[in-house]
């Protein structure tokens, strides 16, 4: 079973298994290059299984997703309950996606596909999701508090959260070579510069905003190599 952090019970139970195989399969070929056959095949299971468990392809895609989309919902649950500022939360969330996308690719990689809609259309896209909900509510309540600037809750989160969901596609998409988790703070400060009502200690003050961002630029290759692949 495709978990972030639950040990996968052992053995495996059947439908545990399919959502395993259908995971690799999906991730690897895409999802309309798939046959019910090959994941049987891969899952060491019985054709009337998947049907009994899931009623066929479709129906294992959408117990994936939805396995998937609960997955990150409780990583973000597990984040707030640390406690901390909503910077902190923010935090948080970017460094475990940041480190499931190393250490559990696929799930990752099936979580931020782009185009679900073309074969789950009745699921809700992933920003529609409970876990994204909660990640604006964090943000939200950021400029509630007077950590964040007050502005649009969906640009709020876009300057906190885009850039890290943009690394994470890029690092999917081979163009990042070094694990994500070392860009974390420069990917925070990108966020905190267009966020936050106290100007982070990099930039000397709100008039060289512009000029202290080149220079972040300009002296941090890693940085300048991210940009240059976006």
């Amino acid at each position: 079973m495709p978990y972030l952090k639950k040990v996968i019970p052992q053995p495996e139970p059947i439908d545990c298994r399919i959502l395993t195989a259908a995971l690799d399969l999906f991730v690897q070929h895409g999802y309309h290059n798939i046959s019910i056959h090959e994941i049987q095949k891969q899952a060491q299971v019985s054709i009337g299984s998947i049907y009994n468990y899931f009623g066929g392809k479709e129906g294992v895609a959408r117990a994936l997703y939805q396995h998937i989309l609960h997955e990150l919902d409780q990583a973000v649950d597990d984040a707030i309950a640390e406690g901390g500022s909503p910077v902190e939360q923010c935090k948080r969330v970017i460094a475990d996606l940041f480190a499931y996308t190393e250490s559990h690719r696929n799930i990752i990689a099936f979580a931020f596909h782009p185009k679900h809609a073309e074969f789950l259309p009745e699921e809700p896209q992933p920003s529609d999701s409970s876990a994204f909900i909660k990640m604006r509510a964090i943000v939200q309540q950021g400029m509630e508090c007077g950590e964040f600037r007050q502005m649009d809750t969906w640009v709020a989160a876009s300057a906190m959260f885009g850039g890290a969901i943009r690394m994470i596609q890029l690092r999917l998409e081979g163009k990042i070579e070094r694990p994500l988790i070392e860009y974390l703070d420069e990917v925070l400060l990108t966020a905190k510069i267009g966020l936050c009502k106290a100007v982070p200690t990099l930039v000397t003050s709100p008039a060289n905003l512009y000029t202290d961002t080149l220079n972040l630029n300009q002296s941090s290759p890693s940085l300048a190599t991210t940009e240059a692949a976006a």
